[in-house]
Formats: structure tokens, sequence, C-alpha cells
């Protein structure tokens, strides 16, 4: 069985998560994989702002929009909207985990392992580094999501 909703999480769900969400959407699309996918981010710093402006114009290069994006924060009941919570690193990984309960029903785990395309294990966060780390966020959402396909069509 396939998961159909994917949620992913990063800290501040204006880097990260956004962007491996518009991958996966579009990906999981042209190959003609049923999802739902969705991103948020453990704190709240960030609720109801669009996606960062670094990580918009590198998207945006590859042909990926965020203009619509709105951060949201992760909730509990996350754990039971979703099949699959995929966390960018360990620190939001832990964010998601401590909420879980006996009702929670998602599948957990990090990104780049759950997706076979580590190494990294953690997907570095671009957010105090210069323009080429949001580039470079590019490509490795790409290949995590590549690795998310090949994974989600196995099951």
């Amino acid at each position: 069985m396939s998961a159909s909703r994917l949620l992913f999480v990063c800290l501040g769900n204006i880097c990260r998560s956004p962007l491996v969400e518009a991958v996966a959407r579009r990906r999981c699309a042209e190959v003609g994989l049923d999802v739902m996918v969705a991103s948020c981010g453990t704190g709240s710093w960030h609720v109801g702002k669009g996606a960062d402006a670094r990580m918009r114009r590198a998207a945006e290069a590859a042909g990926f929009d965020l203009s619509g994006h709105r951060a949201r924060q992760f909730q509990q009941g996350d754990l039971e909207a979703f099949d699959l919570v995929l966390a960018m690193d360990r620190d939001n990984l832990y964010g998601v985990e401590r909420l879980v309960t006996p009702r929670s029903s998602a599948e957990i785990g990090l990104f780049l392992e759950w997706a076979a395309s580590a190494p990294p294990a953690e997907f570095p966060d671009p957010y105090y580094g210069e323009e080429e780390g949001f580039t470079e966020a590019v490509a490795l959402a790409e290949r995590g999501v590549a690795g998310l396909i090949r994974r989600l069509r196995s099951r």
C-alpha cells in the first residue's frame, strides 16, 4: 500500500519543507502517483508567512513556484491526518515524535533516510547561509524526491 498523504516537516516551514512539498507535488504528478502533499514547521515563528525570498528565487530558477505558500505549524492531529510524516532533520523529527499518541497512525521518519537518498541523513537548513545553500537545497530536494518516488512505487 502506497502512502497517499505526505507531510514534510522542517523548523519554520519557509525553506526546506515547502521546497520539498513543491518538488514532490510536481514529480509525483509527472509519474502518475496519486498523492496529497503538504508541509509545515515545528516552530511557530513564521505561521502565515510566505516562503523565504531566497528559497523562492532558488526554487523559481529550477521551475518551482513557492509564491502561494503560507507557513503553518505542525499539530498533533497531523499524525492522524497524514500517512507519512517526513522531517528534514533530527531536531524536527524529535519535535514530531514528542507529539505521538496511541491514536497516531502516520509512519514517521527522516526525509532523506526514508527516501533512501542519504547521505546526508539530515537535510541542511540553508536559512543562515549564503545564496548557494538554497540552490544546493533544490538539488537535494530533487534527489530526495526521486528516492521517495522509487520507494512509494515499490510499496
